[in-house]
């Protein structure tokens, strides 16, 4: 037997009637079953994005495809989350789906790479992170500059990788406090026809930053961070006149910023400090003849060393399988239309 239980002799030179096949056998039963899935779930889950089809008998893989690479890469794919299953890991369906697609990425990088570069362990005890090369690319990017522009679609993991990075930078004591704003822009209904006061208004645009905070910090102890100032959710009208030094500071649905709102947003960043911009600019939410200072922004600071501009795409959706065909589908409508 191989390391970790893994068979060397797993040789992919059979093939019979188009079909390549591919065997590997795992010994550890507590890993087989955390593989393979409730129900066989996670191996449905390899077949399905792969191409192939994944047979189980115990501790041995049939991979079977019509295409080498295919099965190729289901082998990898199962191998390596074996062996990071043995590291910690705990495997989702979505975990599974993202490891394919990482994997049929970059073939010649090993999975860990990726999962095994752990930003922050969340609350409930869940490690965060990297979960697509562009992932990667992005906090590798927020590690070494002073502003990073995280542009994409929805369910890419901008905001909740920022956010993770920040809370992690919050308990190293690498920064004194966490800024967190959005522009509160209608995206069809009127601020004014809400009820309550203008906080009560814009609280349901920065729900979202609540909920991916909540996630990650005891709903008790991030009250008393915020009550304290530590923590600072607010509208990003609120940050005119202000220098922010010392502190992590993280614009979401930068698209809906005008270009006004955009610089005097950057121009607010004091000594000690880093700001993650995230947005995508296919959600433009601004009144018709209103240009988005996030599209203004990539045009004109692309060039400067400080700054990083990482862009996702539907292969970075790490929600429900189903939002990245939705964006898939959206995208080839709008390319009929231009």
């Amino acid at each position: 037997m191989g390391r970790n239980g893994a068979d060397p002799r797993c040789d992919i030179g059979d093939q019979t009637q188009n079909q390549f096949i591919k065997s590997l056998e795992l010994s550890e039963p507590d890993r087989l079953r955390e593989l393979s899935g409730e129900l066989g779930r996670h191996l449905t889950a390899i077949s399905r994005v792969l191409e192939v089809q994944v047979l189980q008998r115990g501790g041995r893989f049939e991979i079977e495809g019509n295409a080498e690479l295919q099965v190729q890469l289901a082998t990898k794919v199962l191998q390596e989350l074996y062996d990071l299953i043995g590291q910690g890991l705990r495997l989702t369906v979505p975990l599974v789906e993202q490891a394919c697609r990482l994997a049929r990425a970059e073939p010649d990088v090993p999975l860990g790479r990726t999962f095994s570069d752990v930003v922050y362990t969340s609350r409930r005890k869940k490690s965060i992170f990297p979960r697509s090369p562009n992932q990667r690319k992005y906090v590798e990017a927020i590690r070494e500059k002073d502003i990073v522009f995280g542009v994409g679609p929805a369910g890419t993991g901008k905001t909740y990788l920022a956010m993770a990075m920040a809370v992690a930078a919050l308990v190293r004591q690498d920064v004194e406090r966490i800024v967190l704003c959005r522009p509160a822009v209608e995206a069809g209904e009127k601020l004014g026809y809400l009820p309550g006061d203008m906080v009560e208004k814009v609280d349901p645009y920065l729900r979202p930053l609540y909920d991916a905070l909540n996630d990650m910090v005891e709903s008790e102890r991030a009250e008393r961070l915020m009550a304290r100032g530590v923590i600072e959710v607010a509208p990003l009208a609120f940050m005119r006149g202000r220098t922010l030094s010392n502190a992590y500071v993280l614009l979401d649905e930068a698209q809906n910023t005008t270009r006004e709102q955009m610089k005097m947003f950057l121009t607010r960043l004091g000594a000690g400090s880093c700001a993650i911009v995230t947005g995508d600019v296919t959600q433009v939410d601004l009144p018709r003849g209103r240009g988005s200072g996030l599209i203004h922004a990539r045009q004109v600071l692309t060039g400067i060393p400080e700054i990083g501009f990482v862009d996702f795409t539907h292969e970075d959706v790490v929600r429900h399988s189903l939002v990245a065909a939705i964006i898939q589908a959206y995208q080839r409508d709008a390319e009929k239309g231009a």
